[in-house]
Formats: structure tokens, C-alpha cells, sequence
């Protein structure tokens, strides 16, 4: 006990570990709020008029299909359909007419939009006999929050393999690691302190992330609970094997790097091709993260995870386990 709570300080001091302990915790925060903001008004359209020569009765008209931007002079007009940030469509009257004026760096959307305007316009009347028929608009970020926060909980669940890989490689450039061979612990207590700093530390921030992005009942909260716990004890695996393979810094820092990338880009890979490429996808199985992604995405859709997805997680726990102990024993036999 003393060991691990000495192996604890320890990674609460490295300032790199506490900044990837927060940083799914604050995405997680802010993909929640971000969840809560209505995008739909950024997609509306906004016409621009000047103001001596915009007839009432057609800033009435362009009023009912966006919002009407009224310049007081026909350079001001021009100044603000030109601003790259903007995608405002300029509108004057022309007799009974009107006619569209664009920078021509608008999107397509907006461009199909000015050249169907005037038509529009001359058929009003005819239009406002017509019974519009209101189609539902999906949100912005429809179908690709889940993605997201999934994702996040999965770099939360694996964070351990960065705890454990930067704790062990600080250890080996500081000369702790010459200590710790010396000292009075076996094998298996120094294997069991390791796993412990980062299992604890990953599913500590992963439940957290859990809490903000979720509301789940109990038996789905005892499967999420059963991802993490399963997902953190392989990351905590794969930290150790960093730390073992590399002898500084950087170089454990690009394979950590690769790790990370896999256990992210894998899931996304899978979800985008879906059920299109089925043998892609369990390829996919290959990386431990897509079990505990696809655990995740039927727990966000209200159905409970796979017995699957649980059986590989827990093969990847026992091969990555053996693959340790195996290195373990080599470098203790060429020592």
C-alpha cells in the first residue's frame, strides 16, 4: 500500500498526467453544453437592403424567408456582401422586380439562393396560395454527438496507458528505476503497483466523463461501469509496455502517440463505413478500443451492450497481459 501511494504522488506531481487526467473531463463538459445550444439559426439566410431603396412591401417578403440587413448606402450594402465572413445576399428593387447581388465567394447554397430569388419574387402571389409543407430539419450536430462523446470516453478509459508509460520512462531518466531493482519487491508487486497507478487514474477519469455525458439506468450504469473497468486495465497494460519498450522521453511520447491515434481512429474508421464492409469492421476488433466503442454507442441509444463486445475486451485484457509478463521475463532473463 505504501508502494502505490508513493507510485501516486508520483504521477500527481508530472504535470503531463494531470492535463490528460482534466482533459477529457473539460471536452466532455463542453460537448455537453455545446449539446444544449440551438445551431439551427446559424443556417438562415440574410438579405441586404438599402435603405432608400428597399420598398417596404419587399423587406416584408425577404423577412419571411431570413433576416433583412439594412445599410444606409449602397457602398455599405457592398462593403458587407463582400466580407468573406458573411453570406449575405444584396437585394434591390427593380420595378416590379427585384434583383440579387452576391461577392461570389458565397457557398453553393447561397448562390442557388440569389438566382432563384427573383423568380421567386415574381410568382409571390401565385406562392402564398400554395400550402407549404414544413419538413423536419435535423440538428447540426445530429448522429455525430454520440460519435464524439464516445470518442471522448474512450480517450478518458485509456489515459492509463499515458500515466503508466510517462511514469515508468521519468523513473528511467531519473534513476528510480536502478532503485527499484535493488529494493525488497518481487515481480508481481511491482507489476500490481504499476497497473495500479494507471487503472486507478483512467477509470477515475473516464467515470467522471461517464457522469457529465450520460444518464444511464442501473443495469446499463453496471455496464459502463464493466467498459471502463475492462478498457482501463488494458490501457494500463499497454502504458506498461511503453514503458518497458522505450528508453526516453520522446520516443515514448511518439508511441504513445500512436497508441492514442489507433485506440481513436480505429472506432471513428468503423463508425463512418458502418455495416457497408463487414469484414473492415472486425478487423477493427483487432484494436481493444472498438470493442469498448461500439459497448458505449448501444448504451448512448438506450440498448444494452453486447456480450460480444464484452468477451473481446476481456481477450484483450488476458493477451496483452501475457505479452507483458512475457517481455518481463525476457529482459529478466538477458539481464
Amino acid at each position: 500500500m505504501k508502494g502505490l501511494r508513493y507510485q501516486l504522488k508520483s504521477v500527481l506531481r508530472d504535470k503531463f498526467c494531470l492535463m490528460t487526467f482534466l482533459l477529457p473531463i473539460v471536452v466532455a463538459a463542453a460537448l455537453n453544453f455545446v449539446g444544449q445550444i440551438d445551431f439551427s439559426s446559424l443556417g438562415g439566410f440574410q438579405f441586404g437592403v438599402v435603405e432608400d431603396k428597399g420598398a417596404d412591401h419587399m423587406v416584408t417578403w425577404l423577412e419571411r424567408y431570413g433576416s433583412v440587413i439594412v445599410y444606409g448606402t449602397q457602398e455599405d450594402m457592398e462593403d458587407g456582401i463582400n466580407e468573406p465572413s458573411t453570406n449575405v445576399i444584396g437585394v434591390e428593387a427593380d420595378g416590379d422586380e427585384i434583383k440579387t447581388i452576391v461577392s461570389g465567394d458565397e457557398l453553393e447554397l447561397y448562390r442557388q439562393t440569389a438566382e432563384k430569388l427573383p423568380d421567386l419574387y415574381r410568382h409571390r402571389k401565385r406562392l402564398a396560395q400554395a400550402k407549404p409543407q414544413v419538413l423536419e430539419r435535423p440538428e447540426v450536430l445530429a448522429g455525430l454527438q454520440d460519435m464524439f462523446i464516445a470518442v471522448t470516453l474512450i480517450v478518458a478509459m485509456f489515459m492509463g496507458c499515458t500515466f503508466n508509460a510517462v511514469n515508468m520512462i521519468s523513473e528511467k531518466e531519473d534513476g528510480v528505476a536502478c532503485v527499484n531493482e535493488i529494493l525488497p519487491m518481487s515481480p508481481s508487486q511491482y507489476l500490481l503497483q504499476k497497473i495500479s497507478v494507471g487503472f486507478i487514474c483512467g477509470c477515475l477519469s473516464a467515470a467522471l466523463t461517464a457522469c457529465i455525458c450520460f444518464r444511464l439506468s442501473g443495469k446499463n450504469t453496471l455496464v459502463m461501469l464493466a467498459l471502463i473497468v475492462l478498457s482501463g486495465f488494458v490501457a494500463a497494460l499497454f502504458g506498461l509496455i511503453i514503458g518497458r519498450a522505450a528508453e526516453g522521453l520522446m520516443v515514448g511520447m511518439v508511441y504513445i502517440k500512436i497508441v492514442m491515434l489507433l485506440f481513436i481512429a480505429v472506432p471513428i474508421l468503423s463508425f463512418l463505413v458502418g455495416g457497408s464492409r463487414p469484414l473492415l469492421s472486425d478487423v477493427c476488433y483487432l484494436v481493444p478500443s472498438q470493442a469498448a466503442f461500439e459497448g458505449i454507442m448501444d448504451l448512448s441509444a438506450g440498448n444494452p451492450a453486447k456480450v460480444k463486445d464484452m468477451v473481446i475486451l476481456i481477450s484483450h485484457c488476458i493477451v496483452w497481459f501475457l505479452l507483458y509478463v512475457g517481455m518481463s521475463g525476457q529482459r529478466r532473463r538477458n539481464a
